[in-house]
């Protein structure tokens, strides 16, 4: 196996959680555990592949969850794991800082929309 080098700290988090999609999965996720059709109705915009292709990684990753219910029909939720639990704050930080820059945008009268407020 290749050993990883990480040249600074910030680069192993961007590793597990980097990208488009996982930090918005990750907030979502941060209060309450969803089924894959609450959250692809959360995220309009992801496809189901890619949704279903973040999910799967953040899972092998130990970040969250995925509890697969014995019914008909099939029922499976996803939530933070204990140790995605430990990212709390950092989503908290990062949704905060994006409502204040939502909120700067608009006092700079650019044409922005923040759809849902932590």
């Amino acid at each position: 196996m290749t050993k990883k080098i990480y040249n600074i700290g910030v680069e192993a988090p961007m590793d597990v959680i980097g990208g488009k999609w996982k930090p918005i999965i990750l907030c979502n996720l941060r209060h309450q555990s969803l089924r894959t059709s609450e959250l692809k109705r959360l995220i309009p915009n992801i496809s189901q592949k890619m949704l279903t292709q973040q999910l799967r990684e953040l899972e092998a990753a130990d970040i969250i969850n995925r509890k697969v219910y014995n019914q008909v029909p099939p029922k499976v939720e996803y939530s933070l794991s204990d140790y995605g639990q430990s990212l709390s704050t950092v989503l908290s930080n990062l949704c905060t800082w994006g409502e204040m820059h939502v909120d700067m945008l608009k006092k700079r009268g650019e044409d922005v929309e923040l759809v849902n407020y932590d």
